[in-house]
């Protein structure tokens, strides 16, 4: 288990990616997607890279490593029980743990809290910065920026947001004599780690560039617009960055492990805690005993590799080798304006040399983590068996039974529901609770009775989240109808697997859908598990409706206009992550559309007069389409202009990059009077990508639409669009489908 995307634990993921090992899942915790390369972080600010530049995509390097994908913040641990905390998910187990969370800076100040940007975490700064910049280029007048600490990490930053809005500005005919800047450090000089021939250089550039050093001047008190020190004075100020000494996350205190006085987990030179064996920690957050030494990047670089041998070691119950880290090193400090200082020991060199330098070893380090080798290199280390799990432990999957033979064991059963907590029953008569052969639920009298099943293979390598999309996706066909859900069967297949880890891969899952169940008000009722080669979980779902309220793929009228509540792209947008090229905000994106419910879309049409409705999933918006047109006997124009797309879909698209299902769909473009015309259009191919939990398609009065839309967008669907209208159909051409011109 890794907790945290930092710099120490993208090189055990591509190390482990190299060279895999027997026996051993990695599950990689982390609370996004991608984690920025600190080295980078000033050039962003001053424009010199892009955001997705300087920051490595930690899903395609978790896939390339073989690891589970965790997006989610860890809370707590507990390392009695080896488990990791979560606040909305269940705990999850492991048997080795790893640490590399960073660090955040102390803002213990009083005021400082809330009222200052920190440095770290880096995304928050990034966010902060936009707005701050946004608001320094739309203004003239007058304002102060300060950054509250001395050292690399504030002079670089301070250095990057004065050159970036000075340059925005000249570029737009404007002056920056408005804007101030304040450097406050509570050492005599700037950089005080570094030689006094790096100092004055940095003295000297600061000065330069109009920045006033406030030396020897300690933060005291922070109030709104003010910065008070140590000397009693008051410091008038609008923007606030924070650099200062930095402080560990708060959980690791509470979580039994040895900590330092800051913090920071102790770990001796093999980088193992010095208090619970098994349990590592790397980068910012460990303080190694033995070799203490300033909180830098290079540190959590250069521990990447003896990390990894000693994890392979911990799994493997060999000894675990101690590592020195060096005690000086070279530090490439940039001024803002691809101008650096290269300081080690007493070394001083600069210019715009030294940033090209600089350039080349960042940008080659991200190499290693975004340009990942088609294929692992070797294969798995051969661990013997008895290294990896006890004699009989995991059964052979080629001697694993069928049949009834093929189920997870009641004992498995029975610890997972214990653990995941239901509502209420609602109208269930018989469910979980008890023992009986099937579910009994009650049907309200004057109610139709509504069912359907879904069920797919693993879409995601997170369980809890592959619930919540698996139990969203199977909901999505009781909204479309016009149902209220009302209870649910689980259909499971579990891997073959250890017993602790099939038990809690099963709650997770079964927390996941609950989660959403719950969200619907819906019970999960029963259900069945099997042993399989691979996760697949699925769901009969049961609802009611009133006989006049059942919401058909029937009942479009010509000068209907079709409103498509969600955007489209989840197929390819999966397919690319299979082949590890979608970048980790996208599926994201993906994810959080999927799992929005389509409840308040359903019941927004229903307030608007919809006369028709489906929701579009596997067969695309082109085969959903054309099943509303045949079977309300009319014709369909759609407008691809309009049609909403998922972040990066275009470029999946592009890239040919599409579902196994897609060609299959795409059969559908026979049924387009004027496909051809438009067959070089991404958009084009969008309306053959597979859904999964996608949107409600719905025919209402054009006449009425615009609101309706606007309702929907209220409620939540902001990629909400007309996508097309509904025509009587020519002869020859009723149930055909055409594309706007």
């Amino acid at each position: 288990m890794l907790i945290g995307g930092g710099h120490s634990h993208v090189a055990v993921l591509r190390r482990f990616g190299m060279r895999p090992m027997a026996g051993v899942r990695l599950t990689l915790i982390s609370r996004q997607a991608e984690t920025p390369y600190s080295g980078m972080l000033p050039g962003v600010i001053a424009g010199h890279y892009t955001r997705g530049e300087a920051h490595i995509d930690l899903r395609p390097l978790a896939r390339f490593a073989g690891a589970r994908t965790i997006v989610d913040e860890a809370v707590g641990l507990d390392p009695r029980a080896r488990q990791v905390l979560f606040a909305t998910r269940p705990p999850i187990g492991f048997d080795v743990l790893s640490i590399n969370v960073g660090s955040t800076p102390d803002v213990s100040v009083p005021g400082a809290e809330g009222a200052v940007t920190p440095v770290k975490p880096i995304d928050r700064l990034l966010e902060r910065w936009r707005a701050v910049e946004a608001r320094l280029l739309a203004s003239d007048s007058p304002c102060t920026v300060a950054v509250v600490g001395g050292g690399a990490g504030g002079v670089e930053l301070l250095l990057a947001i004065e050159w970036r809005v000075r340059h925005q500005l000249a570029a737009a005919g404007r002056g920056a004599g408005h804007i101030r800047y304040g450097l406050f450090t509570d050492s005599a000089h700037v950089l005080p780690t570094h030689h006094a021939r790096v100092r004055r250089a940095f003295a000297r550039t600061l000065a330069e560039r109009g920045i006033t050093v406030h030396a020897g001047s300690a933060v005291v008190k922070v109030e709104p617009g003010c910065l008070h020190t140590a000397d009693g004075r008051s410091h008038r100020v609008d923007e606030v960055f924070w650099t200062t000494q930095a402080r560990a996350a708060a959980w690791l205190r509470d979580s039994g492990l040895s900590v330092d006085d800051r913090g920071f987990v102790r770990v001796g030179d093999t980088l193992e805690s010095v208090s619970h064996p098994g349990i590592f920690a790397a980068g910012d957050v460990a303080a190694v005993d033995p070799h203490p030494r300033p909180k830098s990047g290079v540190f959590a670089v250069r521990q990447g590799r003896p990390l990894t041998e000693n994890l392979r070691a911990a799994l493997a119950g060999r000894a675990r080798r101690g590592f020195r880290p060096q005690r000086r090193f070279l530090s490439l400090i940039s001024t803002g304006d691809q101008h650096a200082v290269a300081s080690r020991g007493p070394f001083a060199l600069e210019g715009r040399w030294v940033w090209r330098w600089k350039d080349r070893i960042d940008r080659a380090f991200m190499r290693q983590y975004t340009e990942l080798p088609p294929m692992r290199a070797a294969a798995p280390d051969a661990a013997p068996a008895d290294e990896m799990a006890a004699p009989g432990q995991v059964p052979d999957a080629s001697m694993r039974c069928g049949g009834c033979g093929s189920k997870v064991g009641a004992s498995v059963l029975d610890r997972v529901l214990t653990r995941v907590k239901q509502p209420a029953a609602g109208r269930v008569v018989i469910g979980l609770d008890a023992a009986d052969d099937a579910a009994v639920a009650e049907v309200p009298p004057g109610r139709l009775l509504v069912q359907t099943v879904d069920f797919f293979r693993e879409l995601v390598s997170d369980p809890w989240v592959f619930g919540q999309i698996a139990a969203s996706h199977a909901l999505g066909d009781l909204h479309a109808m016009g149902a209220r859900p009302a209870t649910a069967l689980a259909i499971v297949t579990v891997p073959y697997g250890i017993e602790s880890k099939m038990e809690e891969t099963l709650t997770h899952l079964l927390a996941g859908a609950v989660a959403v169940f719950d969200r619907e008000g819906v019970v999960l009722a029963g259900g069945h598990t099997s042993e399989g080669a691979e996760l697949a979980l699925g769901f009969a779902v049961s609802g009611d409706v009133a006989p006049d309220g059942v919401l058909r793929k029937g009942g479009l009228r010509p000068g209907d206009c079709l409103i498509l509540t969600k955007p489209l792209g989840t197929g390819t947008l999966f397919a690319a992550d299979m082949r590890g090229r979608a970048r980790g905000r996208w599926i994201d994106e993906a994810v959080a559309s999927m799992l929005l419910s389509n409840g308040p879309a359903a019941a927004a049409f229903i307030a608007h007069g919809v006369s028709a409705c489906t929701d579009v999933t596997g067969f695309g918006l082109a085969g959903h389409a054309l099943e509303m047109a045949r079977a309300s006997g009319v014709g369909v124009e759609l407008d691809l202009s309009a049609l909403p797309l998922l972040p990066g879909a275009d470029e999946t698209l592009r890239q040919g990059l599409v579902s196994s299902l897609h060609s299959q769909n795409a059969r559908a473009a026979d049924a387009i009077a004027n496909a051809a015309r438009h067959a070089g259009d991404l958009r084009f191919a969008a309306l053959f990508d597979p859904q999964t939990a996608g949107g409600l398609l719905a025919g209402v009065s054009c006449a009425g639409a615009e609101g309706c839309v606007a309702q929907l967008r209220a409620a939540g669907y902001p990629s909400a669009a007309i996508v097309g209208r509904v025509t009587p159909g020519e002869d020859g051409e009723r149930w055909r489908l055409k594309i706007g011109d």
